[in-house]
């Protein structure tokens, strides 16, 4: 076994299907830890030959390697994670690495729950990972090794982008990737409700705003220019856009986003130190 999850949920299985696709790691040298049975039927039909389990205990019995585990639990389930596999995990040679994609969750925290001789990875991915392209920020303890990180980045970069930060800076980076998809879906729904409001069939507002929305990404990542500069080219004075715009800087749209950003920021600090 190659790598061990404990948990089964979307972000789980998002990194899963990854990792197969990418030739990383067969279904049958991953493994699965998932309580709920449902889940797990789920798991199984879509990658054949997934080694799954309903608890820890079961996992050791079944022969589970848990050396590598990637935490994708609830935070409020870790430290039961870090019990079961303190108490029982010994059986399968103990955990030597975490990564963690519990939200929130400290590298002090996760060393508590795992003890200090498990070397900690941090991360905050986010949810386009499930399509393929999300990006992820990692952090490691002092104990976590280059290695660590290259391991870390290996297997987040199977659905996105990995950034190595310093641990301080996860919460301003849950306030701008973690959170932002949202931000995105937002303003998703305002733009389709306003061109219902104007007279376009619900069904061409919606792929408009999604098609929209999708080409204005690519062009700014595959252009690799400044977003000011893609904006000016698109803005001719007196225009239609130069209108739009008028009104989003008068209601002061640019500093929404930053408390936005800067509540999301101070929400995760809140959480990594409750």
């Amino acid at each position: 076994m190659q790598i061990c999850f404990a948990g089964g949920g979307k972000m789980a299985e998002a990194l899963i299907g990854g990792l197969i696709a990418t030739g990383w790691a067969p279904a049958s040298r991953i493994g699965v830890v998932e309580i709920a049975a449902e889940r797990r039927t789920e798991l199984a039909a879509r990658f054949d030959g997934l080694q799954l389990a309903s608890s820890i205990d079961a996992a050791i019995a079944a022969g589970f390697d848990l050396g590598d585990l990637v935490l994708a639990v609830k935070p409020q389930h870790v430290a039961d994670v870090g019990v079961a596999v303190s108490e029982h995990g010994s059986a399968s040679g103990g955990v030597v690495r975490v990564l963690s994609i519990a939200a929130g969750v400290t590298v002090t925290a996760l060393e508590g729950a795992f003890g200090p001789a498990t070397r900690v990875i941090r991360a905050m991915p986010n949810t386009p990972a499930l399509v393929g392209v999300g990006t992820a920020a990692i952090a490691g303890s002092t104990r976590t090794t280059d290695a660590d990180l290259s391991w870390a980045e290996e297997v987040l970069s199977k659905v996105g982008t990995v950034a190595r930060v310093d641990e301080t800076a996860l919460d301003a980076v849950t306030g701008v990737s973690g959170s932002g998809p949202a931000y995105l879906f937002l303003l998703a729904e305002s733009m389709r409700a306003a061109g219902i409001e104007q007279g376009l069939a619900p069904e061409l507002a919606d792929q408009l705003t999604r098609q929209t929305l999708l080409g204005a990404a690519t062009l700014l990542c595959e252009s690799g220019q400044d977003p000011a500069d893609l904006r000016k080219n698109v803005t001719s004075p007196g225009g239609t856009t130069f209108a739009a715009l008028a009104v989003m800087e008068q209601q002061g749209l640019g500093q929404i986003v930053g408390r936005a950003i800067a509540a999301a920021t101070e929400r995760s600090r809140e959480l990594g130190s409750a």
